[in-house]
């Protein structure tokens, strides 16, 4: 496995590549060559403590450098698909922010296109990366909450109502991309059934729910709004034998493990006996696992060159953007079709495992 660093360029000098430049300027792994946007002025107040940074606004120009490893995508949606396959095209790997892309058949292609090329395609799901969701991950999988039961969502705030896309585009990928991550299997829901509003008359829902049932008869659930005067970033999920609370906006106790529940004594197996069935409520000990304080954008870019320099794939690889748009899209079918409950188009989507580039 190589250890030496990478060559960065950040495309896109907006909302979000200033923490992606901040980070690479900042990590170990990577140097940081070049920052792109159409701002030409905009890219240089991004860069101006960071002397010897080139700035670019031709992407041609850019991914013809032979000094390019690898591209950081934070742009629209909609350019993603563009500038991501024109990288990888062009032998860089890819990171781009999320969505993945603005639709699941464009997504498709740039993995495709990256699984030829032999290159890592890497989704920014910075939730992901966060020390708080990396502990539930292994709590999940290490059993301590039992057999999954319902997984509850809430992400609300007095936002920014965006000019492309509808709330569930816009904040429910954050939820979706943790259940992805910390469900075993990935996220692949029996369906999506979703409910939106638009109350202010905006053209797009600012309020919106989403209901994925699960194998086995779980249930998730996400409600997103742009309208809330208070700020929640809740997740609630419900095990057999232990129920886990993350509420990131709790600084001092961020995950809460409740040994409290409910119990169905003796389980019988017919309809009729399981309507009579015992109730035991457990009432436990609720514990606060210890957590790393690092910040989520640093292990991404920890975790982007370590992908390419293992030959492997990322923890939130290009399938997991890909099961992200999937759900996203069968939620506007779903919104079309009063809330009908919608199966994925691509439902447990695969491409075989192939090697990367290092």
């Amino acid at each position: 496995m190589s250890t030496d660093r990478l060559r960065v360029a950040v495309v896109g000098a907006g909302y979000w590549g200033p923490n992606l430049v901040r980070n690479f300027a900042a990590s170990d792994d990577w140097d940081l060559v070049a920052v792109c946007d159409l701002d030409l002025e905009r890219a240089r107040r991004v860069t101006q403590q960071l002397p010897g940074i080139r700035i670019e606004s031709s992407l041609d120009v850019l991914l013809a450098d032979d000094d390019v490893d690898a591209v950081a995508i934070a742009t629209p949606a909609r350019t993603h698909h563009g500038i991501a396959l024109a990288a990888l095209r062009a032998g860089k790997h890819v990171l781009v922010e999320k969505p993945l892309a603005d639709t699941s058949e464009r997504g498709r292609e740039m993995v495709a296109v990256a699984q030829e090329n032999g290159l890592v395609l890497m989704c920014d799901h910075t939730y992901c990366y966060t020390p708080a969701v990396s502990k539930i991950r292994e709590l999940v999988a290490d059993g301590a909450l039992g057999e999954i039961l319902f997984i509850d969502s809430v992400r609300i705030n007095l936002g920014l109502i965006q000019p492309d896309v509808d709330v569930l585009w816009d904040l429910a990928p954050h939820d979706l991309s943790v259940f992805d991550f910390v469900l075993p299997g990935g996220l692949q829901p029996l369906g999506v059934s979703a409910q939106g509003a638009d109350p202010l008359g905006a053209g797009k829902s600012c309020v919106g729910y989403l209901s994925l049932p699960l194998v086995g008869g779980a249930l998730a659930h996400v409600h997103v709004n742009w309208m809330s005067p208070t700020k929640i970033r809740q997740m609630v999920i419900g095990g057999t034998e232990r129920t886990l609370v993350w509420d990131d906006l709790n600084l001092v106790q961020r995950v809460s493990v409740f040994d409290r529940g409910v119990d169905l004594i003796d389980r019988p197996e017919s309809g009729a006996e399981r309507t009579a069935r015992t109730i035991a409520y457990r009432v436990g000990d609720t514990w606060s696992p210890a957590l790393d304080e690092k910040e989520a954008l640093r292990s991404m870019v920890e975790e982007f060159a370590a992908s390419i320099h293992g030959g492997r794939q990322p923890r939130t690889d290009g399938t997991a953007g890909l099961r992200i748009l999937d759900v996203l899209e069968a939620a506007g079918r779903s919104l079309r079709q009063a809330g009908e409950l919608q199966p994925l188009a691509a439902s447990g989507w695969r491409h075989p495992a192939v090697a990367v580039a290092g």
